[in-house]
């Protein structure tokens, strides 16, 4: 049985555009610059209708059928093109249209008492499904992911969100956003950094995260100077740990929507994992 009437499409895109926002407006962080905020900002807002639409065909379905993850597909590709009208062609939210999108519509498929796996599970569910009317052009994901194996934003889905779950546990354990990021990028195969700067530069990032961790987070003084290093590096590169930023904003919406739960839940929730200041084990 689905969401109830009080909290209805409407709120859940709400919801997502809040938690993509927050993470845009995220101090300390490693690699973005002032621009990329206002884009995002934008962007984020140009999102709302096509995830409330998606909420909707969900409701409509009513499960987590091949009909819908193809509603789903196409709902997304037409609000991936009101994202480019909004940022003048940046695309700044691909990654977080297919994540957050499948967790907008599981939740939507959902009660707001069921448990975070209950939803990611309907979400990987959906994304199991093959999208027949998807374009089969390569996209600079599915390239990486076939020349080295990457999971990727489409094998994150399929495994369940793993990151998305240890995002959301760390955080309801009290670990700040900034750090959750950075344990995030320590561990995430992001393929738009792989993309860019192949397998050394991913490793380079990680280890670059790693580093901000083991001297004891963003708010250490030897880890900010960490922090301060790895962003001039990103930087230098051109790089934008934007797979990491998609999951950790997919992370904040759960807990969002967990904020709506009964507080046995949410200390379900919380118990489930993290781990402070240090690494997420990675799931891809």
């Amino acid at each position: 049985m689905g969401l109830s009437g009080a909290y209805d499409d409407e709120r859940l895109a709400r919801a997502a555009v809040r938690a993509l926002v927050a993470e845009a407006e995220l101090v300390p962080r490693a690699g973005a610059v002032r621009e990329d905020v206002t884009a995002v900002r934008w962007a984020a807002q140009a999102l709302r209708p096509g995830f409330a639409a998606m909420a909707a065909a969900a409701r409509r379905n009513a499960e987590p059928t091949q009909e819908l993850r193809e509603e789903l597909g196409f709902i997304g590709r037409s609000t991936e093109r009101s994202m480019l009208r909004a940022t003048g062609g940046v695309n700044t939210h691909k990654g977080a249209i297919w994540a957050m999108g499948l967790l907008v519509a599981a939740t939507a498929l959902r009660q707001p008492s069921a448990p975070i796996g209950e939803l990611t599970d309907t979400a990987k569910h959906l994304a199991t499904h093959r999208d027949r009317s998807a374009p089969r052009l390569p996209s600079p994901g599915s390239t990486v992911s076939a020349r080295y194996g990457a999971a990727g934003a489409r094998g994150e889905a399929r495994a369940g969100f793993p990151h998305v779950r240890r995002a959301l546990a760390a955080l309801r354990g009290g670990t700040g956003r900034p750090d959750v990021l950075i344990s995030l990028m320590s561990t995430l195969q992001d393929t738009g950094i792989l993309y860019a700067a192949g397998p050394h530069g991913l490793r380079a990032v990680q280890a670059g995260a790693r580093e901000i961790l083991d001297a004891g987070g963003t708010t250490a003084p030897d880890g900010a100077a960490a922090l301060a290093s790895l962003d001039a590096g990103l930087r230098r590169r051109n790089l934008r740990p934007r797979g990491s930023a998609a999951l950790l904003a997919c992370g904040i919406f759960l807990d969002d929507v967990a904020s709506t739960w009964p507080a046995k839940e949410r200390a379900t929730v919380a118990g489930s994992g993290g781990s402070g200041g240090r690494a997420l084990t990675s799931g891809t």
